[in-house]
């Protein structure tokens, strides 16, 4: 039976008494049941008609005006030229906070967007980097990434708090990761999840970008196999994608103090290791800094995140960016897992995209904040 495995990745996880996510064709749905049920392993249909489901979130495109940026709807989901033409947009009308630049290019040729915002209050200050949409079909991150610009530019002047962290820190912001392949999660299958690099032995494309990074690359919680979602590629950095972000941050790894990735879905917010079970040197800090966190975000719509270590959290996998980040010198590397827990899944609707990045943004100022406290 060939099934998707949203939660988790990849079937190296699954073990008696896991909850696990899977997608199924229509026609399997008939012999996969009887086959539950047989098995006596307990099952709950979260959504029956799937295809219904993507065209609801996607079938009213035609009818919005989505050209007029000063009207940009930050509650719906955005295309990726729509992003890109959003970044151009800002990086024209607030050039004093917002500088848009490239990093490189992607396999399929476009340009790699990077926003940097902050004031230019002074020559050197320490960072922040955000990324969003490692994996294509995690759509809830870019949709995060946007609505953190909008908040940074909307409250500047009158929340003390978004005004020292603007004046403090530069944030780097990379709002789609993958462009291919949240391009093709837009044009040909929505639930899409690596990049779209051809692979000459096997006709399957793309390699999981959350498992191309040079940290135990290719361990436990990865695969060899290119067919496989948590492919880990022919070699680290393979993908263009990768390597453009990783010379980035390489380069500015002195200036850059924390390391934020956005995901989802699992509400949880991830710190290092997630290629072993041990503890970080500056545990207690980061542990902290995840604890006020969680709490904050919570304090809007008392939506509870677990928070931990990702290999004993989530599960344990190697060649993750924010393993990766860790261990060249970024003390703060943390992955969120946004909403929801699986009622949902990839299609958090539109309706759930404000109060999803409400919350968030309370945990990312804590965070952020907290940086610029130094933790002891």
């Amino acid at each position: 039976l060939q099934v998707d495995l949203w939660q988790p990745s990849s079937p190296f996880h699954i073990i008696e008494g896991t909850v696990t996510d899977v997608r199924v064709p229509r026609n399997t749905s008939r012999s996969l049941l009887p086959y539950l049920q047989q098995a006596n392993i307990q099952y709950t249909i979260l959504i029956s008609d799937l295809q219904k489901a993507i065209e609801n979130q996607t079938g009213l495109r035609s009818y919005r005006n989505r050209r007029s940026l000063s009207g940009y709807n930050y509650e719906v989901y955005h295309s990726l030229e729509e992003i890109q033409g959003w970044m151009h947009h800002l990086n024209k009308t607030h050039s004093d906070l917002v500088h848009v630049f490239s990093v490189g290019k992607s396999y399929e040729g476009r340009p790699l967007f990077v926003l940097k915002l902050g004031k230019r209050s002074r020559p050197y200050k320490k960072a922040v980097w955000i990324d969003c949409g490692i994996h294509a079909r995690e759509w809830i991150g870019p949709a995060f990434c946007q609505w953190f610009v909008k908040e940074a530019l909307q409250t500047y002047q009158t929340d003390p708090a978004m005004r020292k962290m603007l004046t403090q820190l530069y944030f780097y912001i990379m709002p789609v990761f993958n462009v291919d392949g949240y391009h093709f999660s837009w044009t040909n299958d929505r639930f899409w999840r690596k990049t779209r690099s051809k692979n000459t032995r096997l006709r399957c494309h793309g390699v999981d970008a959350n498992r191309n990074w040079k940290v135990k690359w290719c361990d436990e919680g990865a695969s060899f196999h290119p067919c496989d979602d948590t492919y880990c590629g022919p070699f680290p950095e393979s993908e263009p994608e990768v390597k453009a972000v990783a010379h980035f941050l390489r380069k500015h790894r002195k200036q850059i103090k924390a390391y934020l990735s956005f995901h989802a879905y699992a509400q949880m917010l991830l710190y290092p290791y997630s290629y072993k079970y041990a503890t970080i040197p500056n545990f207690s800090c980061v542990e902290s800094a995840a604890y006020n966190a969680v709490n904050a975000l919570q304090s809007a719509y008392g939506i509870r995140y677990r928070y931990g270590p990702a290999s004993s959290t989530l599960y344990v996998s190697s060649g993750s960016s924010m393993d990766w980040a860790y261990k060249n010198g970024i003390p703060y590397a943390f992955a969120f897992e946004l909403r929801d827990t699986g009622h949902f899944g990839f299609l958090l609707p539109e309706t759930l995209i404000k109060p999803t990045c409400t919350e968030t943004m309370l945990a990312v100022k804590n965070i952020t904040l907290h940086l610029l406290k130094k933790c002891h």
